[in-house]
């Protein structure tokens, strides 16, 4: 930007914009002024909100808005510039927003908060439904061979903490099988799928999760959980709990396989990190270590967010919304990478 024309910042932030391709929220920080500026593909999410005291907030979430108390909170729509001075708002459209936007899917699924809104839309509400379809697809998929006598193939439906809570609750309630707690979290180990090794990652499941024992003794468990990415802790989840004496263990996952990688900013690794990358759903089972296991469809993930288009779903079908290519160049992956 300070190489840009322009004797305004506006003026210097409307030149970059068009010079860039991907995703950007950004929250600028000048003598006089704030600026909050998103893509105009709109893949993160960005919001404002107006102060009880005056004056205004910008986060990527409308729970830490909501924490500090404001009011009025909107979204910073894609491609607009919002800036703030003086307790005034003045937003510019600083490039077309693009139709349909490419707001990241995995944000509904995994890294959003339950409470955050985006785009009028409820985290908590969509990981419910997500429980919902996957409960419905599950059981019309099965044989009545494998279900008892109550026309359930488990006893207990349990998360693994905390995205999976909601959509949990959702299997539960669609399929019959009775919800409880299955893990105890850890609340100071982070998110084991970004650690850069294997040996980090797989350490960082042992120490994120205990298991209560007595509620999954005996019994025929549904593990939920949000996504399998590199697929180093799904395996280890399973032995806790099989070592907890559970009799068998089903997962079902609340997104379709993850086969592509992210060019728009989440390091979910290359395509050969990814275990669905070249591995069948049956030798993803086997590898995990699952009695059986189920990924939502794309159709029953849409049906939750209820919205036919408006997400980037390229790690599940790769079908981007910018030129790869061009990404490639700007990310620093190799280029070629599909």
């Amino acid at each position: 930007m300070a190489r840009n024309g322009g004797t305004t910042w506006e003026e210097r932030i409307k030149t970059a914009m068009k010079k860039w391709a991907g995703a950007y929220s950004l929250v600028i920080l000048t003598r006089d002024c704030v600026y909050a500026v998103r893509d105009p593909w709109g893949v993160r999410p960005l919001c404002i909100g107006m102060l009880p005291s005056g004056g205004h907030a910008v986060a990527s979430e409308t729970g830490a808005l909501q924490t500090l108390g404001c009011e009025a909170i909107r979204d910073v729509k894609p491609g607009e510039v919002i800036s703030l001075s003086n307790n005034a708002l003045k937003v510019m459209q600083a490039l077309p927003s693009i139709k349909p936007s490419a707001m990241c899917i995995f944000e509904h699924i995994y890294f959003a908060r339950p409470d955050q809104t985006w785009d009028g839309i409820n985290v908590h509400h969509v990981r419910q439904r997500l429980g919902e379809e996957l409960a419905r697809e599950v059981v019309n998929g099965l044989g009545h061979e494998i279900t008892d006598e109550n026309g359930r193939f488990a006893d207990v439906v349990i998360p693994v903490p905390d995205s999976s809570i909601p959509a949990a609750i959702g299997f539960s309630h669609v399929s019959g099988i009775p919800y409880n707690d299955g893990f105890i979290k850890n609340r100071y180990v982070g998110r084991t799928f970004i650690e850069p090794t294997d040996s980090l990652r797989k350490r960082g499941v042992a120490l994120k999760f205990n298991v209560i024992n007595g509620n999954v003794r005996d019994k025929r468990v549904v593990m939920i959980d949000d996504s399998i990415v590199r697929g180093n802790t799904t395996g280890p989840l399973i032995k806790l709990l099989k070592n907890a004496g559970a009799k068998e263990v089903h997962v079902a996952i609340t997104c379709p396989p993850i086969v592509h990688p992210c060019f728009m900013g989440v390091d979910m690794g290359r395509q050969e990190d990814l275990i669905a990358h070249n591995r069948t759903v049956e030798q993803i089972r086997k590898h995990v270590g699952a009695d059986s296991l189920y990924y939502l469809s794309v159709d029953g993930m849409m049906k939750a967010v209820q919205r036919t288009d408006g997400f980037c779903q390229a790690c599940f079908t790769g079908k981007y919304p910018i030129p790869v290519d061009l990404l490639s160049v700007k990310t620093g992956f190799e280029r070629g990478t599909k």
